[in-house]
């Protein structure tokens, strides 16, 4: 499916019945960080979740665990994505792939599911960090793309199976997917979005932080200049760019 119909009712992905992956493991964020070589800053890391006292977060997994050793960038923000953004958004995930970059995003309606989509369209790899326990999905539109990518790729959430559903889940989602990705980039996003839960957890977190071009132009938000004044946060114009910063 091309991803620039990822919102048509023509081109979505057919929905489905959802069940949930056979094989659901588990091992914690910082053991994984240190598996493929990502560093965290441990202070922040104890605002990332509801740890019910642990001392780590805990992540339960279906698919590869091994794709995050390729360099990992996350596409995100919001779900009404603009004509221009689902270009913008497909362009980029499809030449990321293709460079064998592992596209990670949060499989939400909008920018994510156009990610996926396209890096799954260009042959590349896919992960997903959901807001929901393994067993559950959410949109429901998405259910064939989830067992997809837990099939083939990889899915990760931060909560059991069993856990409620709230709508604090996907605000810590994104700080989860911000410290596990090499670089976030932002493709469209509006003052409140979520979205910049993610960006504030790169810049605790030392990760590369890039906006667009258009939203950085956008009059329309304010939130980027709060942002572009780290050193490492960038107004994305190439793709080039984005490779060159997350080469490891």
């Amino acid at each position: 499916m091309k991803a620039g119909a990822a919102t048509s009712s023509k081109g979505k992905r057919p929905a489905s019945s959802y069940v949930r992956p056979d094989q659901i493991r588990t091992a914690t964020l910082q053991e994984v960080l240190h598996r493929f070589g990502r560093s965290a800053n441990t202070t922040g890391q104890a605002d990332l979740l509801r740890s019910y006292g642990e001392r780590d977060t805990f992540l339960y997994f279906a698919g590869d665990l091994r794709l995050l050793s390729k360099p990992t960038v996350s596409i995100v923000g919001t779900r009404q994505i603009s004509p221009d953004g689902i270009r913008r958004a497909s362009k980029l995930a499809r030449q990321l792939a293709e460079a064998g970059v592992l596209v990670m995003s949060g499989l939400a309606k909008g920018v994510d599911t156009v990610a996926h989509n396209s890096a799954l369209d260009a042959g590349g790899n896919t992960a997903a960090v959901i807001g929901t326990p393994l067993d559950r999905v959410y949109p429901a539109e998405n259910a064939e793309l989830q067992m997809e990518i837990y099939s083939r790729h990889l899915l990760i959430s931060p909560f059991n199976t069993g856990e409620q559903v709230y709508k604090s889940n996907f605000p810590a989602r994104n700080k989860v997917m911000a410290v596990l990705s090499d670089a976030t980039v932002i493709v469209e996003a509006s003052d409140t979005s979520g979205t910049l839960h993610q960006a504030a957890e790169c810049q605790r977190n030392n990760r590369w932080l890039f906006i667009m071009k258009s939203v950085v132009d956008d009059v329309s938000v304010t939130w980027p200049s709060k942002f572009l004044k780290h050193p490492k946060t960038r107004v994305l114009t190439e793709t080039s760019e984005l490779l060159e910063a997350t080469r490891r």
